[in-house]
């Protein structure tokens, strides 16, 4: 089934998002959608899925021009969508999602469950989903979550299929069992339209690769096009894809771990027993498929983990038992995995969110007042000191696209006395402009003699940034590498494989 936008134009107040586009779709093409976060690719794929309404424009399915006003009106045109963050209820299981909204009652009105089961175990052997029904849904693994809104658009007989960056929260493992999960589907004679900044993964699988920047089309390109090609469209400008690390000089010892053990409530081992130091000038990555424990060990850095033993030393005084803002102020600055669960407050204002952890000390506070104009003034410093795209420092931080927001985060922890950077997943979710700069950054705290401790799932980011990699597998070290290792070796590690 081909699938065309003609003209599509969108506005939220002043700002365009989506701006005359016109678009196609061919019958079993997987057809790359690539852009900055922000330049109104998931507005353009709410609108084809009915949860947007267009200003002006036309979509066309088979050349027949439909009137999409809902995602109903979607799916019974053939439309299938998985969003970026999944529509699943936690505590029902796979089949009882799968019906939601498409529910049928048996006998004295109880819900029957059979068929659903019957088709979702159809769709999971058909193409190795390894899914099933009756598991709960906040027992699955992210990626198994995501196979079951495929199952759910299939089931429902969608023929072009809306992937919203789908890889934003998977593990390297996960992402290849989806793009082969893509090209299955395109074998079957499903249209993919795949939304993603992830240039790796647009070359693996895409036929054809639409750019849009800034709410329009900007080119189309092959994926035989290079991925720096790709990632100066997307932008406008060049883009450094690998960082130039440089030589720099290391210091002594910021940081020692020594018997970092974490528990969870009932006293499982989470983290055993793990040690490492970090100096000063030096990127320490802790590298490891997620769920072995690296963000346990991210958190206790501030002590936002309970049940903690053994010793974290910052320059000679002891972290473990301060609480998380006297951990702040003695010289961490703290990156977390999720910016938006941790690392901000997205119904206050851009320029609060900025002063966060100093905003009752001077000069941004007197007594017990704050001083208005003085964090105006801040929040404008910062606000081109780090390149933050915004309308106003006034608007809610919510209003900022990902990587908008993580210049925020990184705005406000370094732009105090640090000794000691904690990144945990710092990259993740955002487009290549945005790591560039995030790369820099980071590497610009090295250079300037701090102690980096970096947290990543990707293989890339471990291999481009750190000094030393320390790999973490089911809550311990290990190895601990230099940065010269190879990305098959270090995948290795990874799966916990060790070579004698």
């Amino acid at each position: 089934m081909s699938l065309e936008l003609r003209g599509i134009s969108k506005s939220f107040g002043a700002l365009l998002a989506n701006d005359s586009i016109d678009l196609r779709v061919e019958t079993g093409e997987i057809h790359a959608i690539l852009g900055e976060n922000g330049a109104g690719k998931s507005t353009l794929m709410n609108i084809v899925y009915g949860l947007v309404a267009p200003d002006k424009g036309e979509i066309l399915v088979d050349d027949v021009v439909k009137n999409i006003k809902e995602p109903s009106d979607a799916l019974a045109s053939g439309i299938g969508m998985v969003h970026q963050h999944f529509m699943l209820v936690p505590v029902f299981t796979v089949a009882e999602n799968i019906v939601l909204g498409h529910e049928k009652s048996g006998f004295a009105g109880i819900l029957d469950l059979n068929e659903a089961r019957e088709r979702i175990k159809k769709v999971s052997d058909q193409f190795n989903f390894d899914v099933n029904p009756d598991d709960l849904i906040e027992g699955l693994p992210v990626g198994v979550q995501q196979r079951v809104e495929i199952i759910r658009a299939l089931i429902y007989d969608a023929k072009v299929l809306i992937l919203d960056e789908p890889t934003a929260v998977l593990t390297p493992q996960e992402t290849d069992d989806l793009l082969k999960i893509m090209k299955q589907l395109k074998e079957d004679g499903t249209s993919i339209i795949f939304i993603t900044h992830k240039l790796r993964e647009v070359k693996a699988v895409a036929d054809r690769i639409t750019i849009i920047r800034r709410g329009k089309v900007v080119g189309t390109a092959s994926p035989d096009a290079s991925q720096n090609e790709l990632a100066s469209l997307m932008v406008g400008r060049e883009v450094e894809l690998a960082p130039d690390k440089g030589a720099h000089a290391i210091g002594d010892v910021v940081l020692k771990v020594e018997g970092l053990t974490i528990r969870d409530a009932v006293g499982r081992a989470l983290v055993n027993n793990v040690n490492f130091e970090v100096k000063a000038g030096e990127v320490l990555a802790i590298a490891g498929v997620q769920g072995n424990g690296q963000s346990e060990v991210a958190r206790s850095m501030v002590n936002l983990e309970e049940h903690v033993e053994g010793s974290i030393i910052l320059d000679g005084s002891e972290v473990i038992g301060k609480s998380v803002r006297e951990s702040l102020h003695a010289g961490i600055a703290f990156v977390p995995e999720s910016r938006e669960l941790d690392g901000l407050i997205g119904s206050m204002a851009i320029a609060e969110n900025l002063i966060l952890d100093l905003h009752d000390l001077p000069p941004y506070a007197k007594g017990i007042q704050m001083s208005p104009s003085v964090v105006l003034a801040e929040a404008e410093k910062r606000k081109e000191e780090f390149d933050i795209r915004l309308q106003s420092v006034n608007d809610p931080v919510s209003s900022l696209s990902g990587g908008n927001k993580q210049k925020v985060v990184l705005a406000r922890e370094l732009s105090r006395p640090v000794k000691l950077l904690v990144a945990s997943q710092p990259t993740r979710g955002l487009d290549v402009g945005s790591i560039e700069f995030v790369h820099k950054r980071i590497l610009e705290e090295r250079d300037a003699g701090r102690a980096v401790l970096l947290f990543s799932t990707e293989l890339d980011e471990v291999l481009a940034l750190a000094d030393r990699i320390a790999v973490m597998y089911r809550g311990e070290i290990l190895a601990i590498v230099p940065s010269g290792v190879t990305a098959q070796e270090l995948g290795l590690l990874m799966a916990g494989v060790v070579h004698a």
